[in-house]
């Protein structure tokens, strides 16, 4: 992009800003073109998916309240979407970059994603949500720095190091997306990333300095597996999860699941050398165990690694209860729950194929983004109600376009109920929520007595132990179309997943931001006019 083609972008969506967010909010411009390319992380040529050439993609650094633009230019032959996972779109479901909320941007076209870090501080990734991609690249890290005047609760580290992890597979996402829709399932992953780095003879390396402390934001990228990571010789301190800053505890190894994200602090208290980093799959079998490695690399190393990568642990964490949070909350515990809903994963098949779902329902995608319609009041693209609030695992699978309908500023109670064998991770757009309990066995409202209603973490990112169940509570306060999903990407390909519409009857731009002037109509939309902003 030439300099004046830059400058003339800048001012044209600074305009548009302005009408969305906070003119006293500093914003920042990012301008990614999206490609296919050569790519070896395993050892064996693969197509992936390049932002500005790079894969994984680049970061996004900003300062809490920072308004971010992001201008997309699709180059593939197929649409793409970009999704931000922890990233809450705060009064901006239009933006937030699944097909339920927005069109994909077409092949040789680009979209300019107008966004806002509004009171959030912490960890968080992007990822592409469309057909497949997630397999192929195309996901990044989100740092999200506190102002200098809202201090944090950990002196600043020498260095902030991105760590990206998760399974991998060396075949194209396009057969894999092939396997699911002929309604197999996909077979195990090959191999293990970290920051793109697998089995090809070269590995992910972090240099720190004998003596200092690092943050590293360690996220699981991957489609299905359940990480344990370890730093040989070092110790990590948990100090934040998911833009919430937890009490601080020392661990030699760390579960991260599919679509968390965490931050750890390092101290490079060894002798000068190199020491590997670790990461391992976990609830498999043995002969089903992977593991990979990274380099923690001192300046002044006088012995490369050496020895076996440290071990995982024998026991994976599992928590009797939520972490706590000592930054402190509203009084949540204190508040009256507006509903329950409980929620009971199911697997089976549909007219021939495998399907998940949720309550009895697999989510099919209809053929305009739900908020558009919902926008535009076009009828026929889905229906309030089609997925129930309560389930106990037995109900029939069919297929629908599955929105459960809540009450904006109502105080939910939900509850991840998981009969399967197999761990589950589950994420909510445009939210965070208190996870107040986890327990084995099946859910009843006796259950609410173990409940922690004092100082919960909030996160937007829950695991849920095989044969277990896993509560949050969350208020509605930000009005929208919103995802609730599996975080294991073939589930989430395949059903297992719905929207929330977050629904106020005022429809003031107090509550939601007006339809952006630059957003992408498709689907029975297209042709549509936009309104100018309230």
């Amino acid at each position: 992009m030439g300099k004046w083609r830059v400058m003339l972008w800048a001012v044209l969506v600074s305009h548009t800003l302005i009408e969305f967010v906070g003119a006293e909010d500093p914003y920042r411009f990012f301008d990614w073109t999206i490609t296919y390319g050569d790519i070896y992380p395993m050892g064996v040529k693969q197509r992936g998916i390049l932002i500005n050439g790079q894969f994984p993609g680049p970061d996004i650094e900003c300062v809490t309240n920072d308004n971010l633009i992001i201008n997309v230019h699709n180059n593939l032959p197929e649409p793409f979407l970009l999704s931000w996972n922890g990233l809450q779109q705060r009064r901006n479901s239009f933006e937030d970059g699944v097909y339920g909320t927005t069109c994909p941007i077409p092949p040789g076209k680009n979209f300019t994603y107008i966004m806002q870090a509004k009171d959030q501080i912490g960890s968080f990734y992007y990822f592409p949500s469309l057909s497949f991609h997630k397999a192929a690249g195309g996901f990044g890290g989100i740092r999200i720095l506190s102002r200098p005047r809202i201090p944090v609760p950990f002196p600043d580290p020498a260095a902030d190091f991105t760590l990206l992890i998760g399974d991998w597979y060396k075949s194209d996402h396009a057969r894999l997306r092939r396997i699911l829709d002929y309604g197999r399932m996909l077979p195990y992953p090959d191999g293990i990333l970290i920051n793109g780095h697998g089995t090809n003879g070269s590995a992910a390396s972090f240099t720190v300095e004998q003596g200092k402390t690092y943050r590293f934001r360690i996220s699981n990228v991957g489609l299905r597996n359940s990480l344990n990571i370890r730093f040989q010789g070092h110790k990590m301190k948990l100090v934040e999860v998911e833009g919430t800053h937890t009490l601080q505890t020392t661990y030699s190894s760390l579960d991260v699941h599919v679509g968390q994200s965490y931050s750890v602090l390092v101290t490079a208290d060894q002798p000068a050398q190199d020491f590997y980093i670790a990461v391992s799959t976990l609830f498999v079998a043995s002969k089903d165990l992977l593991t990979t490695t990274g380099i923690l690399h001192y300046s002044n190393s006088q012995k490369p690694v050496f020895g076996l990568p440290p071990p995982g642990p024998t026991n994976h964490i599992r928590w009797s209860g939520p972490r706590p949070n000592p930054q402190g909350s509203y009084h949540y515990g204190l508040i009256n729950i507006s509903r329950t809903v409980k929620l009971v994963n199911r697997p089976s098949q549909v007219n021939g194929k495998q399907r998940y779902g949720v309550n009895g329902v697999s989510f099919t995608p209809s053929d305009t983004p739900l908020k558009l319609a919902d926008f535009f009041k076009i009828d026929g693209v889905f229906r309030v109600g089609s997925i129930p609030d309560n389930a106990d695992g037995h109900e029939p699978l069919h297929l629908d376009t599955s929105v459960m309908g809540a009450d904006f500023r109502s105080f939910l109670e939900i509850v991840f109920e998981n009969q399967e064998k197999t761990i589950q991770s589950w994420h909510l757009d445009g939210y965070a929520f208190f996870v107040v309990g986890m327990d084995g066995g099946t859910w009843t409202t006796s259950s609410r007595t173990q409940y922690n209603l004092v100082d919960a973490v909030s996160r937007s990112t829950i695991q849920v132990y095989p044969r277990s169940w896993t509560a949050i509570y969350v208020s509605l306060d930000n009005v929208g179309m919103w995802n609730l999903r599996s975080e294991y990407w073939a589930r989430q390909y395949l059903g297992q997943q719905f929207y929330l519409r977050v629904y106020s009857p005022v429809e003031s731009p107090r509550d939601e931001y007006s339809i952006p002037k630059n957003a992408l109509l498709c689907g029975r939309a297209s042709g549509r006019t936009i309104p100018p902003p309230a």
